[in-house]
Parts: structure tokens; C-alpha cells; sequence
């Protein structure tokens, strides 16, 4: 009896210390709503938090500490009737760096297309291949983009089955009323996003993500010299995709979000001058808007 029960035991340990995929924060405002009942704002967002966080995304096994860390802040700007709203999303997800306390943003994103119904304690239904509301698909699309760039910077094209999920959440929003998801809304959209990822003339995009963070970040903490240089060599091949595609969406995704990291990396003044000035030489080209930041790191010496 006392064996059967340890063995109950730890399996309820094992499966209780399992957890979902997503640690997301999930933050709905609606300030600029007024004369409106704003209950219907907290439940859209505690609904949101349960979706994003309790739903099984993967076939992985996620410790409760392992969980993806990373943020989905609503901005509601108007109420354009009874169950329908607009306004912004943003997007920001963070991977650890190992053996550090140090999280590094893989993505930092404002959708401002974000159009949506939704009518109080209404449950948010959502299955693979099809398109139930553009609330849920919105969420899952960026879920699965979540999940395809955090295992793109651990593996080799580690996250290419999810991105290709999020591209056949795009696929069934064709029909949608909703902005966003067609190729002709615009170049910087869901469906642009997600098609710069994928595209294997694109292939330095990922690329960056793995060698930076995996070769480069990651390998930091015992061998500093020698992961920085993996990240100088990881700049390569967008600088190179750029010199070809200068307007990409994507790679202007990755420098907005890594932007200032590149600067506190190489600020370090224990960075050779001459490694200091191929970096700043290479994102004053790729991000002449921002080159006085990136001069800075030559004056810290």
C-alpha cells in the first residue's frame, strides 16, 4: 500500500510540475473609452490571459520554469459598436540567456491593425486551419510567430513548424473583414511578417537568431571574447540581406528589437576598437536613423 501510494505520489509531482508553453502578461486598456461599462474590458483580458497561458500549444513538456516569457498589451482606441473594437497590440517576447539573469527581447512589436468583436464572458474559441474570430486568430498567429522565433534561437530553424502554423493562420483569415492578413493591406502586416520568415532567400533572418543567441549570447558566460565575436559574425548575413532587400520588414523587426542591446554589448570597453568599429560601420548602414547611438559606442573606450 505504502509503494502504490509513493508511486501516486510521484506522479502527481511530475505532472504538477508541468506546465503550459506561455508565460505571457496580458494587459487590456481602454482609457480613451468613455461613457462605457469597462467590465467588459477585464474579462476580455482575463479571457485573453487564460487562452494564452493555459491552452497547449506544443507537443513539448515545459517546466513551470522554462515557460516563455512575454507580453501582449492592448490598447482599445475605439468602440466601434456594441461588440466591436480596434486599437494596438504590443508585442514583446524574451528569451533567458544561460547561465545569466539576463533576458534578451527576440521581439518588440506594435500590430496598430488590431480589429476585433467581442461581447462580455464570451468563451474564445480557436482551432488550427480555421478561422472562428479574428480575436482568437490574431492571438494564435502571434502565439505561434512566440513560439517559432524562441526555438529559431535555440536550434537551427528550430522554430520552422510553428511558423509555419502561424503562415496557416494567415491562410485562413484570407476571407476576413478585419485588416492584416492580405498581402495588398500593406508591407509591414501579419502576412508580410511571417512570408519575410519564411522565405528561404531570407534564410540570414533565422540565421541570426540561432547563431547570435545560441553561438553568441549563450556561450558569453565562460567564454566572453569568443561568444562576442559569434555575435559580430552573426551580423553578416543581414548585413548582406540587406545590401538586397533594404526595406525588409523582418529585418527591421530584429534591429528595433535589438537595437539597444547591440549598443550595450559593444559599449563594453573591453571590446577591441577594431571589433567595435566593423559593428558600428555595419548598423549605421542598416539603421542610419539611429547611427549617433551606435557612434556612442566608439566614444566608450
Amino acid at each position: 500500500m505504502k509503494r502504490l501510494l509513493l508511486i501516486l505520489l510521484v506522479t502527481i509531482l511530475a505532472v504538477s510540475s508541468q506546465a503550459q508553453e506561455m508565460n505571457c502578461i496580458v494587459s487590456v486598456s481602454a482609457q480613451q473609452i468613455e461613457g462605457t461599462d469597462k467590465r467588459v474590458f477585464e474579462t476580455l483580458q482575463n479571457a485573453i490571459y487564460e487562452f494564452m497561458n493555459n491552452r497547449k500549444w506544443t507537443n513539448y513538456n515545459f517546466r513551470v520554469e522554462e515557460r516563455i516569457e512575454c507580453t501582449m498589451l492592448i490598447t482599445i482606441n475605439q468602440r466601434l459598436s456594441a461588440d466591436e473594437f480596434s486599437g494596438n497590440i504590443n508585442l514583446v517576447l524574451r528569451r533567458p540567456i544561460l547561465n545569466s539573469a539576463y533576458n534578451s527581447v527576440l521581439l518588440n512589436y506594435v500590430d496598430k491593425g488590431f480589429q476585433f468583436r467581442y461581447t462580455e464572458f464570451q468563451p474564445l474559441d480557436y482551432n488550427d486551419g480555421t478561422f472562428t474570430s479574428n480575436l482568437t486568430s490574431v492571438i494564435a498567429y502571434y502565439t505561434y510567430l512566440y513560439l517559432g522565433l524562441y526555438f529559431d534561437s535555440y536550434s537551427q530553424n528550430g522554430g520552422q513548424a510553428f511558423l509555419v502554423k502561424a503562415q496557416e493562420v494567415v491562410t485562413s483569415a484570407q476571407n476576413a473583414n478585419e485588416p492584416g492578413w492580405k498581402a495588398f493591406d500593406g508591407t509591414h502586416n501579419r502576412y508580410w511578417m511571417v512570408e519575410n520568415f519564411l522565405n528561404p532567400s531570407n534564410s540570414a533572418l533565422r540565421d541570426f537568431y540561432y547563431k547570435y543567441h545560441r553561438l553568441g549570447l549563450d556561450q558569453m558566460y565562460e567564454k566572453v571574447d569568443a561568444g562576442r565575436e559569434a555575435c559580430t559574425q552573426s551580423f553578416d548575413g543581414i548585413k548582406t540581406l540587406f545590401n538586397t532587400k533594404p526595406d525588409l520588414f523582418a529585418l527591421q523587426l530584429i534591429i528595433d528589437a535589438k537595437r539597444d542591446e547591440f549598443i550595450n554589448v559593444y559599449s563594453d570597453q573591453k571590446v577591441p576598437p577594431t571589433e567595435k568599429a566593423t559593428v558600428v560601420n555595419i548598423f549605421k548602414e542598416i539603421d542610419p536613423a539611429n547611427g549617433s547611438k551606435y557612434q556612442a559606442i566608439l566614444e566608450n573606450k
